[in-house]
């Protein structure tokens, strides 16, 4: 009885051991608070989240790196509650996306206390009070969705301060007041901008990268005024164009001497008169200038410029096209030159191979269709390359011989010694790009399981067609997810046949080997990293020639970007590696499929036999031997028969 004692002790320190050996992590404990504030899961996504186990990185939404908390994904999970101040505990966290829920209260200050942050996306919920000054620590960040909330205050000037931002930075649907800071000019120039439908008042800010937003981004601001928007501000004032250009963007060339006044007084005055009747009341952003510019030299020569069935001249012409040609393809386009003269121009986006615009004609006929009164204008760098205007005419007529359903159509072209213009068809709806990834004019779009199959059988028979429409073996050269645009229905549409050889000799990677004026251009750029569609021959070398193989590989990276949500650089969410690399990895270690897919195709309906095939159909076309990737019809095929699987 002596020692009686020391068995009840013995019996809490073994106990006490358990408890603490057994004990949830500090991120685990981090998690819990957000399941305590969380008052309905309707999806029981958090069911599973028990202190009882030793780490969360097996939970549902919760994805680890070395046992450390990388992401949070409870998109569309219909949670209610409140965002806690201990997610901001997760100082490893570098991707958290609670989108589509209904939480509410002020975003807490903590939150951006992991500075390893690069994906965040809060938008659909009903946060309200300002954006927290402490965001402008997270430097790594790359995208920021927090459109869709009931924020308010004014635009934190620490925004301006995100160096690293890409894609979209969306606090569209909002309660935002005051004047948009000028700071945020130096956000970088590839960032699509989105501030619409809030309270915001004053004037556009023209400088830095402001200039190059379209109208989308500031639309539904009724008292936001001046360019790009159609409300001129009070004060009455022409805004000097030619002067405001933000910094990096092309030098406008100097007007063709041939087509100049002899008298320079005169020639000043003409010009200055026409840019006034041009412009005066015409909503245009910076980039739209450099049209502009164009459109007001061609006025002046406007004799030497035609519109003429292709190979027909309709007057005498200059053979090498120094004067200027204007040619449309069929009777189907009712727009003249005049009409573009009148037109309204905005920014769509910038790449290698030039600057395009949406092109909105002041008037159109009655018997024109609708596609003739918007078009598409494609202002053509100069790359490397050099063209005659006989084999400018022959290349670009073998592009318009070119008609699909899933392509778009070229619809004229314009040839002059300076300038190089083609006019397609404008899709409205955007790029696969922005509807998976976010951007204007639809964020985020919840595409369904079976609209992505549709987008995926669309581009496989357009891709089809280029391949197989001609004994010359077409080829695309250059087909990535912006590539892809998306009309009203969704039907896609496949942009940018033809460039890599009308632009041929572009940098197709930024390496060594390039000067230092071609890197910092193709470092702006918006579209995804095009290295990530680019197959591995292709690759190796910079003078290697694209070839339909070469297309296939570029089509299996849409596939698995469409089947998984994911980007396919080496992004965060892939852990630095390509989302090819991703896919296979998960396919040789034969990991559920929940793991791969997109998260928003999770309580859809499909069956696991339909993703497989598509997922298998994609690892084939990306083959790392291009001998063994399939054809275009064996994959349409494939692609088509999923429907009966």
């Amino acid at each position: 009885m002596k020692f009686s004692w020391i068995l009840p002790l013995l019996v809490s320190s073994i106990s006490l051991c358990m408890t603490l050996c057994s004990s949830l992590n500090s991120d685990g404990l981090s998690l819990l608070a957000l399941k305590s504030a969380v008052d309905n899961d309707p999806t029981k996504v958090m069911n599973h989240w028990s202190e009882s186990d030793q780490t969360p990185c097996h939970w549902s939404g919760v994805a680890c790196t070395n046992g450390r908390v990388t992401s949070l994904n409870l998109f569309g999970k219909s949670l209610s509650g409140y965002i806690p101040s201990e997610l901001g505990l997760l100082d490893s966290l570098n991707r958290l996306d609670l989108a589509h829920n209904n939480f509410s209260k002020p975003v807490p200050v903590r939150l951006f206390e992991p500075t390893n942050l690069r994906y965040i996306d809060l938008s659909h919920n009903s946060l309200s009070g300002p954006i927290p000054d402490q965001i402008r620590h997270l430097k790594s960040l790359n995208h920021l969705d927090l459109s869709s909330n009931r924020l308010n205050g004014s635009l934190p000037e620490s925004l301006a301060e995100l160096g690293s931002l890409a894609g979209t930075l969306n606090l569209s649907f909002n309660r935002f007041a005051g004047e948009i800071p000028p700071s945020y000019g130096r956000l970088p120039l590839h960032v699509t901008l989105d501030l619409s439908h809030n309270n915001l008042t004053g004037k556009v800010p023209q400088v830095g990268s402001l200039l190059n937003q379209g109208p989308f981004a500031f639309a539904g601001n009724s008292r936001l005024c001046g360019f790009p928007l159609q409300t001129p501000c009070q004060e009455l004032e022409i805004p000097n164009l030619v002067a405001v250009k933000p910094e990096g963007t092309q030098e406008l060339q100097k007007p063709n001497p041939s087509v100049i006044s002899k008298e320079e007084g005169k020639e000043k005055q003409t010009t200055g008169s026409v840019t006034v009747s041009l412009i005066s009341g015409v909503s245009v952003v910076i980039g739209a200038v450099s049209l502009s510019v164009w459109l007001i030299r061609r006025k002046h020569s406007s004799s030497a410029v035609y519109k003429t069935e292709p190979k027909t001249v309709v007057s005498e012409f200059d053979e090498e096209g120094q004067d200027g040609k204007f040619v449309a393809f069929g009777e189907g386009f009712e727009l003249e030159l005049e009409d573009l003269l009148r037109a309204s121009a905005y920014v769509m986006g910038k790449s290698r191979s030039g600057i395009v615009y949406r092109v909105v004609a002041a008037e159109a006929e009655p018997s024109s269709s609708s596609s003739a009164a918007v078009v598409a204008v494609r202002r053509l760098s100069d790359g490397n390359a050099t063209w005659r205007f006989k084999e400018f005419e022959n290349e670009v007529e073998n592009i318009g011989r070119v008609s699909h359903p899933n392509i778009v159509t070229l619809r004229a072209y314009y040839y002059a010694e300076d300038e190089k213009l083609l006019i397609t068809d404008y899709i409205s709806n955007g790029s696969l790009y922005s509807a998976l990834h976010g951007g204007p004019p639809n964020t985020r779009h919840l595409l369904s399981w079976a609209e992505r199959l549709h987008i995926a059988q669309g581009t496989a028979r357009g891709l089809m067609y280029i391949h197989e429409h001609s004994s010359r073996k077409y080829v695309h050269g250059n087909l990535k997810s912006s590539k892809i645009l998306l009309d009203d229905e969704l039907l896609p549409h496949i942009s940018g046949f033809g460039l890599t050889r009308l632009v041929h000799g572009y940098p197709k990677l930024a390496d060594h080997s390039l000067s230092t004026n071609v890197q910092s251009f193709a470092s702006r750029l918006s579209a995804p990293p095009q290295a990530a569609y680019l197959a591995p021959e292709a690759r190796a070398s910079s003078g290697y020639k694209s070839s339909q193989k070469c297309d296939v590989y570029s089509f299996g990276v849409i596939l698995l970007e469409l089947l998984t949500g994911r980007l396919p650089d080496g992004s965060s969410e892939n852990e630095g590696e390509e989302l090819v690399s991703v896919v296979r990895k998960w396919h040789k270690e034969g990991r559920s499929l929940a793991e791969i897919l997109d998260p928003k195709l999770l309580n859809q309906e499909l069956t696991d036999k339909q993703v497989i095939a598509a997922i298998r159909v994609a690892l084939n076309c990306t083959d790392m031997n291009p001998e063994m990737r399939p054809r275009m019809r064996s994959v349409s095929e494939s692609l088509g028969r999923i429907k009966t699987v």
